[in-house]
């Protein structure tokens, strides 16, 4: 693991020690200023220092390796999103108001048409790794993953690649789709659908 992978492995516990900072500031001055600084400690920060990473060490589809000399740029993405990974209520009030949910991935860097509807509670690994067109609804608990781990000569291999929705799809409840999966324009996705990598829905 290089230095910068080990730096980036603190990093949801320093934004974990910001946000309390922020909340207790908040308590003991309860301003507009203090709200906003809790409201950026806890969904500004992340993404600001995401888009950095990205413009240095941009994240690239196809293979890697994990137990490398080189810095695995997924790696350090990953350790920054996965604060919203473990605390899902973070995301899942973003889903409870029209619209907010799919501007908040573009800031990631994902591409999200119009009319999306997102259920309270669903998962997206890859925030930046995802393009999904125009009135598509993703049911309850669905999994997007862009990633994929396995042990392989002594290594963990690393497949990345990104997960592609069309328009007019619905994605059934409890589904997995995994990375370089494609769904077509128009297709239903039946509840607890698990699709393999690079699987293709027409």
């Amino acid at each position: 693991m290089t230095v910068i992978s080990t730096i980036l492995l603190f990093f949801p516990t320093l934004v974990l020690m910001i946000i309390g900072t922020a909340i207790v500031y908040l308590a003991y001055s309860p301003n507009i200023f203090s709200i906003l600084v809790v409201f950026l400690s806890i969904y500004g920060l992340p993404v600001l220092v995401y888009r950095l990473h990205e413009w240095v060490y941009p994240v690239r589809e196809g293979i890697s390796y994990l137990q490398s000399k080189e810095y695995s740029p997924w790696w350090g993405s990953h350790q920054i999103q996965v604060i919203y990974i473990t605390i899902s209520a973070l995301e899942g009030v973003l889903r409870l108001i029209p619209g907010v949910f799919s501007c908040w991935l573009r800031l990631w860097g994902a591409k999200v048409g119009r009319d999306v509807y997102w259920t309270p509670s669903l998962e997206i690994a890859d925030r930046s790794l995802l393009e999904i067109g125009d009135r598509v609804v993703i049911g309850h608990r669905v999994g997007i993953y862009s990633h994929i781990i396995k042990p392989r000569k002594q290594n963990l291999m690393l497949y990345v690649k990104k997960v592609k929705i069309g328009s007019n799809v619905f994605v059934g409840a409890g589904s997995n789709l995994a990375p370089g999966v494609v769904i077509g324009d128009g297709s239903y996705l039946p509840a607890a659908s698990n699709l393999y990598p690079n699987q293709k829905v027409q």
